[in-house]
């Protein structure tokens, strides 16, 4: 279903839901006020060829406990994306189509084999603490270069929700030029491993991967949380962290 009638020079977002699929009314509300006309569609809409992938100018996949995490998080998901629209999907890769893909998604787009990118392999598993994780967190962008990243000039703040975010990579060192986002302390310096700051014990403090284009990013906590002042808990008290700069810098990729 879209969201609404395209304006010109207005791209389009395409998110598919899957089953079990939760936030992505909050993921096209966050584009939707950086200058985006969304489409949300289920994934059998999608098989039945309703529209396609290409026929949008950016593609994010929303968090949520798709297919209920069945087989491990994001890996069902992950299977139907490479398996149905596995084609479509290297044809967009291909016209540079900024993706992103946030927790769930984030786990799919691993799954899928799109990141960390460069043949690296990686794998999203369970917390380190054993336990579901909802928290805020704050993010250093950066280092890799993205044109979702631009824009962003210091740390932003949003929650986490999940219960396998922990990155594990086979080669910490190769990854690191793919790293988009880390996990800070309450002071702004480096998690360096601590729980909470680092709510799932990734390897080096990472909360986010882009591949080796910087089109494709994916990241565990959900940045569409924190598009509007109104969203923190601690407002009123901190004014800072916001992250609507990073839907804005992915609908400028498409529109400069």
């Amino acid at each position: 279903m879209s969201d609404g009638a395209a304006r010109a020079g207005q791209p389009s977002v395409l998110i598919p839901v899957a089953p079990g699929t939760n936030r992505n009314q909050e993921l096209a509300d966050a584009f939707a006020r950086a200058g985006a006309r969304t489409t949300q569609i289920p994934l059998a809409a999608l098989r039945q060829g309703e529209t396609k992938l290409v026929d949008h100018q950016i593609l994010a996949l929303p968090g949520g406990f798709s297919y209920g995490d069945a087989l491990g998080a994001g890996r069902l998901l992950g299977l139907d994306i490479t398996s149905w629209f596995g084609d479509q999907l290297q044809e967009a890769v291909s016209r540079h189509m900024p993706i992103i893909g946030i927790c769930n998604g984030f786990q799919a787009l691993v799954a899928a084999g799109l990141l960390p990118g460069g043949g690296q392999p990686a794998a999203l598993v369970a917390n380190e603490s054993g336990r579901f994780e909802c928290r805020w967190v704050t993010l250093e962008p950066g280092p890799a270069p993205s044109p979702w990243l631009d824009g962003l000039t210091g740390p932003i703040r949003c929650p986490v929700a999940h219960g396998e975010g922990r990155l594990t990579v086979a080669d910490p060192v190769a990854v690191e030029g793919h790293v988009a986002f880390r996990y800070l302390d309450d002071t702004g310096g480096p998690a360096a491993g601590r729980y909470p700051h680092n709510p799932n014990g990734s390897v080096g403090d990472v909360a986010g991967l882009v591949d080796t284009t910087g089109l494709v990013l994916g990241l565990m906590p959900h940045p569409e949380d924190h598009v509007d002042p109104r969203q923190d808990p601690q407002r009123g008290r901190r004014h800072d962290g916001l992250a609507r700069g990073l839907f804005e810098a992915g609908v400028r990729a498409v529109t400069a």
